[in-house]
């Protein structure tokens, strides 16, 4: 399994764990998709719940925890063997040493505390690795070809063809209190979000380079998530900017 959608990269390692990420008035589930608005009521076994709550209820009803979707993931992706897995899914139901042991033929628990150190390692490695991507995704080498952490280029082709008509019924959708601001949601699917950049992109001066800063300052005004706004500009060749990302401009 190894079919993730692009809000699970983007989701914070603390939404990773709970499964599900708040947009706006949205709780969306990592896993599958699903969304649920704030303020409807929603129904389960007989009872009713706020959006808040029906999502947690969700992950556990429809994907059975957040621990055994990620546990599950392609090798590629989690880096564990089976049989590690094996290990860490009996851990987490509860079982201690011994049980472990018995359950995957073992005869010795020493067996057993050698995976647990061995994945104690495995977790520090982790946590090392992720500080020095982060480091760099906020410190961009001037003479590097890494420009920002994860990196995505799109191509803006033929397939976000879009009629005028169909334009303007996204960009009501989204931009429930006007135009100017602010979106209400940014959408998941490209062909959406192409729309909203192409609105977007109409706030800067195709005359002027700009700052990062400045650059922020703008998108801040239609979505609190303004880097994601500010990395899809760039991703779809709305803009470009310096390689150590300190000057922007729309690109023509």
């Amino acid at each position: 399994m190894n079919n993730i959608s692009e809000l699970f990269w983007q989701a914070s390692l603390q939404d990773i764990k709970k499964g599900f990420l708040q947009q706006a008035d949205e709780f969306i589930c990592l896993i599958c998709g699903r969304s649920f608005l704030d303020g409807v009521i929603y129904p389960s076994d007989g009872q009713l719940y706020e959006a808040k709550k029906i999502i947690h209820i969700h992950v556990q009803q429809e994907h059975k925890s957040t621990f055994h979707f990620l546990l599950n993931l392609d090798k590629k992706l989690t880096g564990l063997t089976d049989h590690q897995k094996t290990i860490l899914e009996l851990f987490f139901d509860g079982n201690g040493d011994n049980e472990v042991a018995k359950a995957i033929g073992s005869n010795s628990t020493s067996t057993i505390r050698n995976h647990r150190f061995s994945l104690r390692e495995k977790q520090k490695q982790a946590k090392i690795f992720l500080a020095i991507m982060e480091l760099l995704g906020e410190r961009v080498p001037k003479k590097s070809s890494f420009i920002e952490i994860p990196r995505n280029t799109k191509m803006v082709d033929d397939r976000f063809a879009i009629t005028e008509e169909d334009s303007k019924k996204i960009l009501g959708a989204y931009f429930k209190q006007g135009l100017h601001g602010p979106l209400e949601l940014y959408p998941l699917k490209e062909k959406k979000r192409v729309v909203i950049l192409r609105h977007l992109i109409k706030s800067f001066d195709v005359d002027k380079t700009y700052a990062e800063k400045e650059v922020n300052e703008i998108l801040k005004k239609y979505y609190s998530d303004y880097v994601l706004l500010r990395r899809n500009l760039i991703d779809y060749g709305f803009m470009e900017r310096t390689q150590d990302g300190s000057l922007y401009w729309v690109k023509l």
